[in-house]
């Protein structure tokens, strides 16, 4: 089985209003704002950078989906 592939592609940048702004390939995927944004900015000071903001902007991947799919319980009714 191949290793998950490590998130990439991945910028932010920080707003004069304290926003931020998390582009995926140069195109908007998501604003912080608040809370939000000072957590996100002291997390990404002490972790892998891109899979932080992969993990913000909801673009990742377990490595579970094709267990999951043949889980007994995703059979259907």
């Amino acid at each position: 089985m191949p290793a998950p592939r490590q998130p990439s592609g991945f910028a932010y940048q920080e707003r004069s209003n304290r926003d931020v702004v998390i582009t995926h390939h140069d195109r908007p995927a998501v604003v912080l704002r608040g809370t939000s944004a000072a957590r996100f900015l002291a997390e990404i000071a002490t972790a892998d950078a891109q899979a932080i903001m992969a993990r913000y902007t909801g673009q990742y991947r377990r490595g579970n989906e094709r267990t999951a799919r043949d889980h007994p319980r995703s059979a259907g009714s």
